[in-house]
């Protein structure tokens, strides 16, 4: 039986973030409410509202991560009618709350998260480069959490005053960096081997992958978790030998 600690990943898609925390030494298992035939590790097709941890489903649970569907908070969301889209986060806390165990979500900029940090693809070097230069991620996503989190310093500026142009990974941006940049003022998106490159993902497709978080942000959310965890366990008395 693994020893590793026991991540539950919840609205997991195709496993962008539960990558990035097994790669900080979690076992991972993943919940959505959709397939995920490109899911890497164990999975389970379920609402993930309807999760209930005290009930064992998946085994032992030593923390959670939590993305709910962005849609309503979402940049990319604003011309159109929003009103289909629910607000799952505030359920997602609650639920998370009940359990008592560590626990981060996740969301866009726009999300109305706690105190979040914010995670961006520049403060991790994501560059990839297209015909036209050198590239580099704009990503950014927040992280709220019931336990303390650092978050490197967002580096967008610092690389496009190196001459890197900004790219993003989101459906309805533009391929023709011109386009975006001097007409629709918006995202360039690049194509698929560099997409791959600057997410340092490569077995999703591209729309998962519009979807997706960069694995080495939760890396960095992981390690921090795995601390805690290693804190928590030396602090917590053995139970006697029978």
């Amino acid at each position: 039986m693994s020893q590793k600690p026991r991540l539950l990943v919840l609205f997991c898609c195709a496993g962008g973030s539960s990558k990035g925390y097994v790669d900080a030494g979690f076992e991972v298992v993943g919940v959505d409410i959709a397939k995920q035939p490109r899911y890497p590790f164990e999975f389970h097709q379920q609402d993930a509202l309807s999760v209930e941890i005290s009930k064992g489903w998946f085994g032992r649970v030593d923390a959670i991560h939590a993305a709910p569907p962005c849609q309503l908070h979402s940049h990319g969301t604003v011309s159109i009618d929003r009103s289909e889209y629910p607000d799952l986060i505030g359920p997602t806390r609650e639920m998370l709350k009940v359990t008592g165990l560590p626990y981060i979500i996740e969301n866009v900029k726009r999300a109305p998260l706690i105190d979040p940090i914010t995670l961006c693809g520049a403060a991790f070097g994501l560059t990839s480069k297209d015909d036209e230069g050198p590239l580099v991620l704009r990503r950014h996503r927040l992280f709220e959490s019931n336990i303390p989190l650092t978050a490197p310093e967002c580096e967008c500026r610092s690389y496009e005053r190196d001459g890197y142009k900004i790219a993003g990974c989101y459906g309805g941006a533009r391929r023709t960096r011109y386009e975006a940049e001097q007409i629709r003022h918006g995202g360039y998106v690049p194509a698929k081997p560099i997409l791959q490159e600057l997410m340092e993902i490569d077995w999703m497709s591209e729309w998962e992958m519009f979807q997706a978080t960069p694995p080495i942000y939760t890396h960095h959310l992981g390690v921090q978790l795995m601390d805690l965890l290693a804190i928590l366990a030396k602090a917590t008395p053995k139970e006697p030998a029978v």
